[in-house]
């Protein structure tokens, strides 16, 4: 159990919730297969998979949820084809143009006849309540994808105070502070071989470095003429890298091998203590990333947040 991102939520106000009262909440909206005649559907799901039942898995108060995603997936081409097939014989029986309207009509009937027989696209979405630490973790790689998760788990739960982190100062200005050495770098972080540049004027231009020194001349070049950082692969603590960027999304989380040989110890072939391990020892690494992260970036603005 290990998050691929990390999209961060700030509770803005006290928030806790036992795993028992989250559980029950949950259930209302547990996941249900499409009907025949729906296009999508989504629910909650046990995180474990086939190795539980639970909607909600808690380890050392944190909680995490997985949300389920059914699509039915029809073929552009192929609905194409049929509703020009359906098309063509109404002009060729009734010696009459089929209007665009009435070929959306057609298209809406063909869409309803295929939806029994179509193909499903299931996905599994994960994120995790962090009460003690006042965040919400997405394992989304994009903005959007946390955000859906985020509401679809304000909808269950009635009310979820939470909002992306409010930065002191830009991530981009504190990324293009590192590469320039305008500001410091702390000694938690250490740069990776990749970032983004992008040219700030309306019509600007993105160069995407990887697999360079991100000192070298080439970099500096680049930020002596204007453009600033976006994106920009760190490590943090000899122990976690990631690409981190101007929202503040963390991207492409890899845990060191220190992690990995805590895993290692624990029974392989109890996969729920497996899971349970990794989760135990993911949310510990990233409690202590998150609020550091957040300090090396300039601070947080807390001045919305409602504290106990």
């Amino acid at each position: 159990m290990w998050f691929r991102n990390a999209r961060v939520f700030r509770f803005t106000k006290p928030f806790d919730i036992s795993s028992e009262a989250l559980e029950e909440k949950l259930s209302a909206d547990a996941f249900k297969p499409c009907g025949p005649q729906e296009t999508a559907r989504q629910g909650w799901v046990p995180p474990l998979g086939k190795h539980g039942e639970l909607l909600v898995h808690s380890a050392n108060g944190y909680h995490l949820i997985a949300l389920r995603k059914e699509e039915k997936i029809l073929p552009g081409p192929v609905i194409k084809d049929a509703v020009e097939e359906k098309a063509e014989a109404i002009e060729h029986e009734q010696g009459r143009k089929v209007r665009r309207k009435e070929k959306e009509e057609i298209k809406e009937q063909v869409m309803l006849e295929m939806l029994p027989q179509a193909f499903s696209r299931n996905r599994r979405s994960f994120a995790y309540l962090a009460p003690k630490d006042g965040i919400l973790v997405v394992d989304a790689g994009s903005a959007k994808q946390a955000e859906d998760m985020a509401s679809t788990l304000r909808k269950s739960l009635g009310s979820l105070p939470v909002r992306p982190p409010v930065l002191e100062q830009s991530p981009i200005f504190t990324f293009t502070g590192w590469l320039n050495e305008s500001i410091d770098l702390p000694n938690s972080v250490v740069l990776g071989d990749e970032c983004e540049l992008k040219d700030p004027s309306e019509d600007g231009g993105v160069v995407r470095c990887k697999g360079l020194d991100l000192k070298a001349d080439e970099i500096r070049n680049h930020l002596e003429a204007g453009m600033e950082v976006t994106k920009l692969a760190l490590t943090w603590d000899d122990n976690v890298s990631f690409v981190l960027d101007e929202e503040m999304g963390i991207r492409r989380l890899k845990f060191g091998e220190t992690l990995q040989e805590q895993l290692d110890d624990v029974d392989v072939d109890d996969a729920v203590a497996k899971f349970d391990a990794a989760f135990t020892l993911m949310t510990l690494e990233l409690s202590k990333l998150i609020p550091g992260l957040l300090e090396a970036m300039g601070g947080e603005d807390r001045s919305a947040i409602v504290e106990e």
